[in-house]
């Protein structure tokens, strides 16, 4: 069986191998990029200046690999999203995983196939989560042994023997794990489960989040708990109860027992870790439901909080909840930053998480203590029947936000006197108040729902943050994306919930954002400081509306698209580079992007290239045989799926 689940290529010319391909003598890290991340401090940055604000705008497309999912008999294809795998570069070969799990090993100057995986997850039967995709894959070596690592759509846990292709036959069973087990709870509905983002590799340990459908009609989720595998033989070693069973410390955080039924409180983005150290760290989701924790009074930790294990043992050394009790969906969506920084003259191994409710928490990494002081402050109760909303919320005083906190009159738009009188207008339907301002039931005092600002798609979102190791400075991508939420109750026989969640449209004046912008934006923060260096709007937004032009605003930010997940930021020696959705800046026709670049000290755009196809993955660069690439993944909606190179001209480089 397990045979027919691997397709190779022609055999691997030596040339092809990993080890063959180091250059002699060379520096066996640079120019590579070896995680999600390029590095397990999630830092996206790339020790590489060949690409610079000389040449940017000189940039072709190298070469383009299609998806090894497109050769899927189609009777065995289930619809996919957008592409957003991370390529993987290790010494002289890239490796990329589709949106069905399949692994690809390609020569970096051609896009070739050298060989190709397919753990056929999709033949155990359709997902419950559509379309589906797979984020990305983990590299781990002992110094000897190699291995890709990837957790399927098919709850496997698959190791990959880096040079042939191959699943590992000494780990788990003939290379493949079953992640249906080691839950340690087993009343809920387990088709509600699965994996999206890559596990992490540390030390001997192979650690694994999960994805779980965080809005189900009924309390049957399950429980978010985090795994670890032995990286040789696949054996289980320990579980992390991200909910707390009893005789666990913080078990009263679940009050009524609601331990043994809540679910979710996964960790569904990107983990980072310091191998050095030994500790991986965790950023966890909103237990279920998202909206009315009724049935899941109290704190509710670990949700929506940090944890930093001992990776070898699973042992918890310290933990922040960013949101007690939440209520808005602010799980935090992206892997931590790691970086040493000094703060008054002391050095510190610093730990920066942004998250949607747009605030950076700074952290010694290894004590958990507050690099700033992180205070608790008194929050609106909730008016639901059955609700308790938690009286106060962590808020830190510095850095200061990235993104607009929270809405009132003052933020509305005032761009004329008419958009104004308008504006109010509108707003008199929402409740408007702070950042944890609860939902409403729908009706409430005559209002259709809480005006949530950044919204629960807003702030820093997946994929989260990029840093220069060599400043300190971290770079955040941002949107503000207000979420009207409200709650009702479900139609007869249709839930166990006595509250479901519904939106409402938060347009303001002629389809104009309610609130003032910037609407999607990069901000610079020096974190030796806390300062804000910089901060623009990061796309044209709706400056050229009719109600509007005239006013020559300048660029907004892209306002309340498809922004949410897509891209993030890659850090050079040089640049900082990203990439927006061409349909909002040039013609709402282009199918295709805009790959820009910025000066890091200032946010000036230096320079752009219009790219043919729509981008979503992460981008990542690479240096092989003397010249500077980068990569992105796109398409993924219509069949598309495909991975994108781009380099200097030969004559340039």
């Amino acid at each position: 069986m397990r045979s027919l689940l691997v397709i190779l290529a022609a055999s691997l010319l030596l040339a092809c191998s990993p080890q063959a391909s180091l250059d002699s003598g060379a520096d066996p890290l640079a120019g590579q990029w070896l995680h999600h991340g390029a590095d397990h401090f999630s830092s996206k940055y790339a020790a590489l200046d060949q690409i610079d604000a000389s040449n940017f705008a000189q940039l072709e497309v190298a070469w383009r690999w299609r998806s090894a999912d497109l050769s899927i008999p189609e009777d065995s294809l289930y619809p996919t999203g957008d592409y957003r795998a991370v390529p993987l570069y290790v010494n002289g070969v890239m490796y990329v995983n589709t949106n069905h799990g399949q692994i690809a090993a390609l020569d970096p100057l051609s896009g070739e196939q050298q060989w190709l995986f397919d753990p056929q997850s999709y033949a155990l039967g359709p997902p419950n989560f559509s379309p589906v995709q797979t984020r990305g894959i983990e590299y781990w070596t002992d110094g000897e042994v190699e291995r890709l690592f990837i957790a399927t759509l098919g709850k496997q846990l698959v190791s990959i023997d880096i040079a042939t292709g191959q699943p590992d036959p000494e780990f788990g069973d003939d290379g493949f794990v079953d992640l249906t087990q080691d839950l340690g709870r087993l009343e809920f509905e387990m088709r509600n489960i699965t994996h999206g983002a890559p596990p992490i590799a540390v030390g001997d340990s192979v650690i694994v989040g999960s994805k779980i459908f965080d809005y189900i009609m009924s309390n049957r989720s399950p429980p978010g708990h985090v795994r670890a595998y032995d990286a040789r033989s696949g054996a289980f070693k320990w579980r992390f109860n991200t909910i707390p069973q009893p005789g666990e410390e913080f078990n009263d955080t679940w009050e009524d027992g609601s331990w043994a039924t809540a679910g979710n409180t996964n960790v569904w983005t990107y983990m980072a870790a310091d191998d050095e150290l030994g500790i991986v760290y965790l950023p966890t989701s909103t237990p279920t439901n998202d909206y009315w924790g009724g049935r899941r009074l109290g704190e509710n930790l670990f949700a929506e909080s940090i944890v930093a294990l001992d990776a070898d043992s699973g042992e918890r050394l310290w933990h922040f909840q960013t949101v007690h009790h939440g209520l808005w969906d602010y799980d935090i969506a992206s892997a931590p930053n790691l970086v040493d920084i000094v703060v008054d003259g002391r050095p510190i191994k610093a730990l920066a998480q942004v998250s949607k409710t747009g605030y950076t928490y700074v952290f010694d990494r290894i004590s958990g203590e507050p690099v700033w002081p992180i205070d608790e402050v008194p929050v609106p109760p909730s008016t639901v029947p059955g609700e308790r909303a938690h009286p106060t919320q962590p808020i830190p005083s510095w850095p200061l936000p990235f993104e607009r906190v929270g809405v009132s009159e003052d933020d509305l738009i005032d761009f004329t006197p008419e958009l104004r009188a308008e504006a109010l207008e509108i707003a008199e339907q929402f409740v408007l108040g702070d950042i944890f301002t609860p939902p409403i039931v729908r009706g409430q005092d005559g209002k259709t729902s809480t005006y949530v600002v950044p919204g629960a798609g807003g702030g820093a979102n997946f994929p989260g943050a990029s840093l220069d190791p060599e400043t300190q400075v971290l770079y955040v991508p941002s949107v503000t994306n207000p979420t009207g939420m409200a709650l009702i109750a479900p139609p007869a026989g249709t839930s166990d919930w006595p509250y479901v969640i519904q939106y409402t449209r938060t347009a303001g004046p002629q389809g104009l954002p309610l609130v003032k912008p910037p609407y999607r934006r990069i901000t610079a923060i020096d974190l030796n400081s806390g300062e804000q260096l910089w901060q623009i709007p990061f796309g044209k937004g709706p400056s050229d509306h009719p109600a509007i032009a005239h006013l020559d605003l300048g660029p907004l930010g892209t306002a309340f698209n498809d922004v949410v997940a897509e891209g993030g930021l890659l850090v050079t020696r040089s640049l900082l580079i990203s990439y927006l959705a061409a349909k909002d800046e040039l013609d709402p026709a282009h199918p295709g992007s805009i790959l820009l670049a910025f000066d890091k000290a200032t946010g000036d755009k230096l320079g752009e290239i219009e790219v043919d196809q729509r981008l979503h993955g992460p981008i990542m660069s690479y240096q092989h045989a003397g010249r500077q690439y980068l990569a992105v993944a796109g398409g993924g909606r219509e069949k598309d799926d495909e991975l994108l190179v781009f380099a200097l001209p030969p004559e340039i480089h």
